[in-house]
């Protein structure tokens, strides 16, 4: 599935609540949340915090599943498209940085 389809799949659903997408701050916010949510996960999986035994089962996986799920609504929710959001970004760190990293 590439993104116009992942952004037509989102559309489709939030389109079936009458509340529709919350606003970009309401967005950010959420965004904000799992991030953190992704951090932890990435800190119980890789770093020196380990998960107590008493805290649910989650992945990494699970999580940029549900922060890409919100860069989608917010990126709707301002008509942006994220195809070429992600080619102007590309464009410019092959232009911008492209000297910038040692290369193998």
């Amino acid at each position: 599935m590439d993104m116009k389809e992942m952004q037509k799949e989102v559309d489709t659903y939030i389109s079936q609540f009458k509340a529709g997408y919350f606003s970009p701050l309401a967005n950010l916010a959420r965004l904000t949340e799992e991030v953190g949510e992704l951090a932890r996960e990435i800190n119980h999986s890789h770093g020196e915090k380990k998960k107590k035994s008493t805290e649910e089962e989650n992945t990494i996986e699970a999580e940029l599943g549900d922060n890409l799920f919100v860069l989608i609504c917010l990126a709707n929710s301002l008509n942006i498209d994220l195809n070429k959001s992600f080619e102007d970004t590309m464009h410019k760190f092959n232009v911008r940085d492209k000297d910038r990293f040692e290369r193998k």
